[in-house]
């Protein structure tokens, strides 16, 4: 049943429910909200369900007009998840899950299951850019032999809100201001951070954005996540709870937060050209899939309620099984048909597979439908190739806009008689929902084991490195700064308190604070949990230059022998180098000899690369001392901590730019140090940088 307030309990904020969601009530100023059918809306916050933690139920008329009209807002452009890249590839099993799901995905050993991949930021339009710090969306559609199954997720495997009936308003204070039209693709502004200060659910969400993990250096070098809990059925009917991860074969790596604002300036396709480049190179990104599979009894015990979509479950509680993997290997023939008119859908299963009750995925089931239909404007969007099954299907569905199938006879329903090849049921092989008994009262409430907001939170953040924590609380400064209004900085800072004192001492530092804002109410008391270095960013890079790019700054008269050493070297490890000039076309080497530039400093900054050598004669290098772009070059790269090779001219070119050498410069001659170096960032050097918060 929904919960009664007695009216001495709601303030003029309004009042936490038991899930530790505010409600705010119309007074003074404030409008009844309404639906656009005129009836006052008693909860926005949750949407109906079966019993406290059941599933969300049909009639809830009222997300379904909120979620509808929010899917139909835009077209054709995505609402969310416009600005993306994918290519096509294969899924290839190599352990079997067969005691736990009848899905042949996951079952047949060896299989490859054709699939296409689409990777995306989440708040900016088609034309932005890149690299801003954002989210990344992570969608794979496979095309099975029982059917298609769209696994729909993100780089993050937590997210901003628990109930779907949210979304809308999180988009909405996401996106671009709407008396004004900006910013695109950024957080940095009062509405989005109004709305997160008063909903501490999303404050585990924000470490996460907040941290490296939002300014992927590639996207061959980012996790994936499903985030929700589905399940698995087997034979026998009997389910198992599971969450899946990709995790990429090149490890971890993130960009600096000046670095990928000036590769958005110099390149805005920065992440599309890499991922194209990669794939025509024939050096094919590779995701490792894993699960987690866990009981309803042991989820019982777990500290926090997997139905949250605000909640992970730890690597170290439940770890992960690698089962099988992803393989990138053909670029889209056309941008347009395949990357931009593929459409996700959670709904999207394979029998073997099915959802569970966790109220976001719930919304999600009806929306994305919802959204297909007004993007690519017809019930019909499956018979886009890029979107049709792969196995023969059939159904009495007909006619409807854009019908480009031409199904025969007279037979359009079921049960019939009249024909002897019309499609029926099949219940062995056919899609099965777990038998769950599902009791209580239905109403418009939250569990209660939802409420805790900041426990994984503040885990999040203690299992990062020092360099990590430094970068969550610099970003917070940035993003509030930008922020207006005073008291909803103040309200972001009084959330920090609860997730890590010394976290919030520092943004509120920056932020120029004389005290700390109070401590808000936290409906449950924060919980001290282990650190789960699977959390980390730089922990998990790999020791590895397979998949980065090494950048050699020459000009005429630079030592050819030093650049063929290097570039050797860089290559074998699994480097792909690229020679830079002030000019494209030809440098003449100090043999006589010429090189071929790969592309020109205005063009190619060291921002492209994750490390880099001067190689300079020192007359080329004294001529290039005036030029700020070769300034640039050598300054940003040891200002995003890359790790530097210089020969005599190359020195000098450092020295012009104001630069002390430090562990990460070494001489251009000792190429093993090099490659060594150039396998990370020369992390302690940013303190000697910036004043980080």
């Amino acid at each position: 049943m929904s919960k009664q307030i007695p009216s001495a309990e709601v303030s003029p904020d309004g009042y936490q429910g038991d899930g530790g969601e505010l409600h705010q009530y119309a007074q003074r100023a404030h409008p009844v909200l309404k639906t656009n059918q005129g009836l006052p809306v008693s909860d926005n916050q949750n949407s109906l369900r079966a019993n406290l933690r059941g599933p969300s139920l049909l009639e809830d008329f009222i997300l379904r007009e909120k979620i509808s009209h929010f899917d139909h807002e835009r077209i054709p452009e995505r609402i969310v998840h416009a600005r993306g890249s994918g290519a096509h590839g294969y899924f290839e099993l190599s352990h079997s899950l067969k005691p736990y799901t009848t899905a042949k995905i996951l079952t047949e050993v060896g299989e490859r299951t054709p699939l296409f991949a689409r990777m995306s930021t989440v708040a900016g339009g088609s034309g932005s850019a890149d690299t801003p710090r954002d989210v990344r969306g992570f969608a794979i559609k496979f095309y099975t032999r029982q059917g298609n199954w769209d696994l729909v997720g993100n780089n993050i495997p937590v997210f901003f809100i628990q109930d779907a009936i949210k979304f809308p308003d999180l988009i909405h204070a996401v996106k671009m201001e709407p008396d004004r039209g900006f910013p695109q693709a950024a957080t940095a502004h009062d509405t989005f951070w109004d709305f997160i200060s008063l909903t501490p659910e999303a404050m585990h969400m924000v470490m996460w954005i907040m941290s490296d993990r939002t300014l992927p250096r590639s996207l061959r070098m980012m996790e994936g996540f499903g985030i929700h809990s589905f399940r698995l059925i087997n034979a026998a009917g009997q389910s198992t709870f599971v969450k899946f991860h990709w995790r990429p074969k090149l490890g971890l790596q993130s960009t600096t937060w000046d670095e990928a604002c000036k590769i958005a300036g110099a390149d805005p396709d920065f992440h599309r050209r890499d991922l194209f480049e990669a794939i025509s190179a024939g050096h094919f990104p590779e995701w490792e899939f894993s699960v987690q599979l866990f009981s309803q009894e042991e989820a019982d015990q777990f500290p926090f309620d997997h139905l949250d979509a605000t909640k992970l479950i730890p690597e170290e509680l439940v770890p992960l099984q690698p089962v099988g993997r992803l393989v990138l290997d053909r670029w889209p023939d056309n941008f347009f048909a395949e990357t931009e008119q593929i459409a996700f859908c959670p709904s999207h299963l394979v029998p073997g597979i099915d959802f569970s009750n966790d109220p976001l995925l719930q919304g999600r089931l009806f929306s994305y439908l919802d959204t297909q239909l007004s993007r690519l404007g017809s019930v019909n969007f499956h018979q886009i190739p890029v979107n049709a099954p792969q196995c023969p299907f059939a159904n009495q569905q007909r006619d409807g806009r854009m019908q480009a199938s031409v199904p025969r006879g007279r037979v359009a329903y079921e049960p019939s008689t009249l024909e002897g090849d019309s499609a029926r049921e099949s219940f062995s092989r056919g899609f099965q929902t777990a038998e769950v008994s599902e009791s209580g009262d239905k109403g418009r409430i939250r569990a209660g084991s939802f409420a805790d907001h900041y426990s994984q939170a503040r885990q999040f953040y203690r299992s990062q490195m020092c360099y990590e924590q430094a970068h969550i609380a610099s970003a917070l400064v940035f993003e509030l700064s930008k922020v207006g209004h005073a008291h909803v900085r103040q309200a972001v800072v009084g959330h920090l308190r609860h997730i890590d004192e010394e976290l919030a001492r520092r943004v509120a530092s920056g932020l120029g604070f004389v005290v700390l804002p109070m401590l808000p109410h936290a409906t449950e008391p924060v919980r001290d949990y282990p650190p789960s270095p699977a959390l980390q960013t730089i922990g998990k890079m790999k020791d590895s230059l397979e998949g980065r790019r090494v950048g050699i700054l020459a000009a005429d008269g630079s030592d050819g022998r030093t650049i063929e050493a290097l570039r050797l070297a860089a290559s074998e490890s699994g480097a792909e180098v690229r020679v830079v000039a002030a000019r494209i076309g030809e440098i003449r080497l100090s043999d006589g000899s010429l090189l071929r530039i790969d592309g020109p400093l205005a063009g190619m900054p060291s921002a492209f690369f994750d490390a880099v050598a001067l190689v300079l004669a020192e007359d080329a290098a004294e001529r290039l001392s005036c030029e700020a772009a070769a300034i640039d070059f050598a300054r940003d790269a040891f200002a995003h901590l890359k790790a530097l090779a210089v020969d005599g001219g190359g020195l000098l070119l450092l020295q012009r730019a104001g630069i002390q050498p430090d562990a990460g410069v070494v001489a251009a001659d000792n190429v093993a140090a090099f490659v060594e170096q150039a396998k990370t960032r020369q992390w302690e050097r940013e303190r000697t940088l910036r004043n980080l918060a």
